[in-house]
């Protein structure tokens, strides 16, 4: 019985850790005491002296952060505002700051704060009430998240210098097409970029050629640019389901580029199938008024190396059934173990 005890004790505890992957945070609880070094109102693990934990503390501002913390954890909070001073004695160390789930608004967050910091690598700042970025002057910022807040603007030329930055995510904000005009030019190592839930009208102008990610879901998207994505040699992975794409907005070969891995259009206004690359792994179409099955969609010849790699299509809700799929689709479509209908 107790190898049992013990397989189920870890197994409990690997469970209980989950829930903080997102900040790689783990409960102070299970990192032993506080040491001297640390705002009396936070604590700084003895075994992990560089961070600092101020989360779910009920704080309403951001305390004086002490010399030699790297990481700071102040989400959970009801902090409003961030005055000058706090981050005096970390501006060249502090590396990650995680603000989510706060209630801080741009008026609130003073001069000599987030804008004196230059070794920041991550900033968390979702869930708050800003209307306008707050952005760092590190240029060693890898990631930046301010999902669920009131962003209506993005002005071009915040993150010229972010040389390092890797992934922006957006969602759920009040973002224009016009807000966003090459807001994300600058960064030329972006791999990921998420503006979904948003207000845009098109997909956002002036990013990188390095994106391979993109999510631009549940917006008012009604047209793709005429050769948009060959822009993106290196784009996988593209969403643009729950808009108002119709056939009329998707120029001829819009979407058949080499790169791409996995396509979703789903919830949209399309009649046909666009046409798409023989690369492309993943198509998400249901949710359409498709009423045709074209297979030159798919493949515009067939022969012994030239055929879809296509593995999972999306036609459920849609005007077709399985009978409207031709014979001659086998070869075609050779390696799709899944075409849903219903």
């Amino acid at each position: 019985m107790f190898p049992l005890h013990v397989t189920l004790f870890v197994l409990l505890a690997n469970l209980a850790l989950c829930q903080y992957d997102d900040y790689d945070y783990q409960p102070v609880s299970m990192l032993g005491p506080s040491g001297p070094n640390c705002n009396k109102e936070c604590d700084c693990p003895i075994n992990f002296p560089s961070a600092m934990y101020c989360d779910n503390r009920k704080l309403r501002f951001v305390p004086i952060v002490p010399s030699g913390i790297k990481y700071l954890y102040l989400q959970n909070n009801l902090i409003e505002e961030i005055k000058a001073g706090v981050f005096d004695n970390v501006t060249d160390t502090l590396r990650w700051l995680v603000l989510d789930h706060n209630q801080i608004t741009n008026a609130k967050i003073e001069k000599g704060t987030i804008d004196k910091l230059t070794a920041l690598e991550k900033l968390f700042f979702s869930f708050n009430n800003i209307t306008e970025p707050a952005i760092p002057p590190s240029k060693f910022l890898e990631e930046l998240k301010m999902m669920n807040n009131k962003l209506s603007k993005f002005p071009s030329g915040l993150l010229t210098d972010k040389v390092n930055l890797t992934s922006v995510s957006l969602q759920h904000n009040e973002l224009t097409s016009e807000a966003i005009t090459d807001a994300f030019k600058g960064p030329k190592k972006l791999l990921s970029l998420d503006v979904s839930h948003n207000k845009l009208r098109k997909l956002p102008a002036g990013v990188p050629s390095s994106l391979e990610i993109l999510y631009a879901d549940y917006n008012d998207i009604d047209k793709i640019g005429a050769g948009y994505l060959k822009k993106l040699p290196s784009l996988r992975y593209l969403r643009v389901s729950h808009n108002n794409l119709e056939d009329s907005g998707i120029p001829a070969g819009a979407f058949n580029v080499t790169s791409l891995l996995e396509l979703d259009l789903s919830f949209n206004k399309l009649k046909s199938i666009p046409e798409i690359n023989e690369q492309l792994e993943q198509l998400y179409l249901q949710a359409n008024e498709i009423n045709k099955f074209d297979l030159a969609s798919f493949c515009k010849f067939t022969g012994p190396l030239n055929y879809s790699r296509l593995k999972h299509l999306r036609l459920d809700a849609n005007i077709i059934t399985y009978s409207d799929i031709p014979p001659e689709s086998a070869n075609c479509l050779r390696q799709a173990s899944d075409i849903m209908f219903e």
